[in-house]
């Protein structure tokens, strides 16, 4: 089994580690283009036009699906690459967790990158999945990038900045970036208001990744063997995992099961 997953930089670490978990033996191909980020600021067209190369360049090790593991992707290029791909590669788009949240009760937040926030299609989720719940966008400038670096004072800022536009009475904070969630801890400590019972924080990870699975008929083996291969791909040339990858749980885990092999 060989699973490819694709983003503008290392905001796919959370789902590669979530498939890794369910499916140890499965080959992952993770295809990113540091060459271009961020791919917030750039106009529709051309989030389309880089996700496209990035797609076709995992889509080369035939992968039997690929996850689309970036929330700009999905809501921009996500039709060109199931036109593009499907139907001999199932693609699996992200988006964030707002029905989940909305489901606990009580007021929510959505932390997102500027250009998604207050976007229509953000909106279109609220509006199908929160109808009638308190929500607030809380735009995050400069977390992603931040996060892609592993720039730790960079990180402490914008979280710090986000969590100041998060309203204290709220109990759920959807993270609308895959990069946020291997910050999730940070996060988590910086909206949690003292005395109040703990804020719950929903990523897409793992649902993302227990989708793929069930789009290509395959059930999670988590105690399977960990024989399966890694592949880099970094604005389409082969590459190992890069060093910021590595200063998150998430890499560590992928780096590790392969120095195994």
């Amino acid at each position: 089994m060989k699973i490819a997953l694709m983003d503008s930089g290392i905001g796919l670490l959370p789902t590669a580690a979530a498939v890794r978990r369910l499916r140890p033996d499965a080959d992952l191909v993770l295809s990113s283009d540091p060459d271009s980020m961020p791919w917030g600021p750039r106009t529709p067209a051309d989030v389309t036009e880089r996700a496209l190369t990035v797609a076709r360049a995992a889509a080369a090790h035939r992968p039997d699906a690929l996850i689309v593991a970036c929330n700009t992707a999905s809501v921009h290029a996500l039709p060109a690459l199931r036109a593009a791909l499907e139907p001999g590669i199932p693609v699996i788009g992200t988006v964030p967790a707002i029905k989940p949240a909305a489901a606990g009760g009580g007021s929510i937040a959505i932390w997102a990158t500027p250009a998604t926030t207050g976007s229509p299609y953000q909106r279109g989720l609220i509006r199908d999945f929160a109808d009638g719940a308190a929500v607030t966008e809380v735009p995050c400038p400069g977390l992603a990038d931040a996060v892609q670096h592993a720039d730790e004072e960079a990180i402490d800022r914008a979280v710090a900045a986000a969590a100041a536009l998060t309203p204290s009475d709220v109990r759920a904070v959807v993270l609308g970036c895959t990069h946020y969630e291997l910050v999730v801890e940070r996060i988590r400590a910086a909206v949690q208001p003292h005395g109040l019972p703990p804020v719950v924080l929903h990523g897409s990870a793992e649902a993302v990744a227990a989708q793929a699975l069930r789009r290509i008929g395959a059930r999670p083996a988590p105690a399977a063997a960990p024989r399966a291969g890694l592949t880099v791909l970094l604005s389409g040339r082969d590459a190992a995992l890069p060093g910021a990858a590595l200063a998150y749980a998430e890499g560590r885990l992928l780096d590790t099961v392969e120095a195994a092999r």
